[in-house]
């Protein structure tokens, strides 16, 4: 089983940026695809950004494209989410996710199994 951890929320003001850090343990780290995911107050929990088992393939939802970047570190166990030019509706808990896919299909949360417990990050105007 992975167990992950975040870190590296906090308040920023639009236009700033942030790096989230996840820790995973566990022996299939590496064989699975990792994903993050943020959830708003009154909102649905959404896919953010995601990466493939190996890191070749990444995925990104439209409204984050060219501002996040989402990497991986098989050999530290760890997978990050760099977030720059942040915006207000930014302003969400993040998660991450572990897969039980090498890759991502659906980009929704039936893909993943294994969950973080979320860090605060909130983007002033």
């Amino acid at each position: 089983q992975v167990q992950l951890v975040e870190s590296g929320g906090g308040l920023v003001q639009a236009g700033g940026s942030l790096r989230l850090s996840c820790a995973a343990s566990g022996r299939t780290f590496s064989n699975c695809a990792m994903g993050w995911f943020r959830q708003a107050p009154g909102k649905e929990r959404e896919f953010v950004a995601g990466i493939a088992y190996n890191g070749a393939t990444t995925y990104y939802a439209d409204s984050v494209k060219g501002r996040f970047t989402i990497s991986r570190d098989d050999a530290k166990n760890s997978v990050w989410l760099q977030m720059n030019s942040l915006k207000p509706e930014d302003t969400a808990v993040y998660y991450c996710a572990g897969s039980y896919s090498p890759f991502i299909t659906s980009m929704t949360d039936h893909e993943f199994n294994r969950w973080g417990q979320g860090t605060q990050v909130t983007v002033s105007s």
